[in-house]
């Protein structure tokens, strides 16, 4: 077998002609295919950046991963292995119907594309706006923190990019680049600070290192310095090994150093009226 056939999507016409494989050799089920004509040693996990891989860099050379495929691509995940891969090509190209493609003909600014995982994609920031554009509004809010929080796009060039933006979306687009922060380190961390954001309480700090007696206490999900609360959004890798005791020596710096500690979990987000209520009464105190 072809060593360099064991990793990464191929055109089998290709192949064929090289005399790499046989066309018996290529129905062989060590083989499957992804899209007409291409293929992938069937061992390879058929994951969705695969796919775009596969779809952009052997089915169509030169078009463009854009929207929710760009996004798997830069490392966040708003669909499924399965989806359909979204690409743009230029406009005038022939078009393309394949079964797993959703293929647009338009024109993409040059100054918003880039080559990841060896095909050409938006950049970051681009994909920022297109998913501002297109995810529901606390969807969209997460991946842009997502995307701004690891440093890949900038909060700025995206809310840029968004107030420039025209056509269909483009308002929500605003709405979601405003309510982003870039600082959350999770999904749920945003999904945590929109319901303080809509529940008339005082402005959280997102991130606030706590210091006492000029020493370094610890960095909180959310704070108000001046009532010395804070809450933390508790999810599953707490109950990583080690992480419980780590956790408790945390907590208790922060409480011999004054502060109440309100803790909220992905159950909590379910009665977001309880949570506010848990976190006026700390504030109250």
């Amino acid at each position: 077998m072809p060593v360099d056939l064991r990793h990464e999507p191929f055109r089998g016409s290709v192949v064929v002609q090289r005399g790499l494989l046989t066309a018996d050799q290529l129905r062989a089920r060590v083989w499957r295919r992804l899209f007409p004509d291409v293929y992938v040693y069937a061992a390879v996990p058929v994951t969705h950046q695969l796919r775009c891989r596969a779809a952009a860099g052997v089915l169509l050379p030169g078009a463009v991963v854009t929207g929710r495929s760009a996004a798997v691509l830069w490392g966040i995940d708003p669909v499924n292995d399965a989806d359909d891969v979204e690409l743009t090509v230029r406009p005038g190209s022939h078009p393309v119907r394949v079964p797993g493609l959703r293929v647009r003909r338009a024109a993409v600014d040059a100054r918003e594309v880039c080559r990841r995982r060896g095909v050409r994609v938006t950049t970051p920031e681009a994909t920022a706006v297109a998913l501002a554009r297109a995810l529901p509004l606390e969807d969209a809010v997460i991946a842009i923190d997502q995307l701004t929080s690891s440093g890949l796009a900038s909060l700025q060039r995206v809310q840029a990019l968004a107030g420039a933006a025209s056509g269909a979306g483009c308002r929500r687009a605003r709405e979601a680049c405003a309510l982003a922060d870039g600082l959350a380190e999770s999904p749920q961390e945003t999904r945590v600070r929109l319901v303080l954001g809509r529940s008339g309480l005082p402005a959280p700090v997102a991130q606030l290192p706590v210091h006492h007696d000029g020493r370094f206490v610890a960095r909180v999900d959310f704070g108000w310095p001046e009532q010395r609360v804070a809450l933390e959004y508790d999810g599953l890798w707490h109950a990583e090994p080690g992480q419980f005791a780590r956790d408790r020596e945390r907590l208790n710096r922060l409480q011999a150093a004054g502060w109440r500690v309100v803790f909220v979990t992905a159950g909590d987000l379910r009665r977001p009226d309880l949570v506010i209520a848990r976190i006026a009464d700390a504030l109250a105190r």
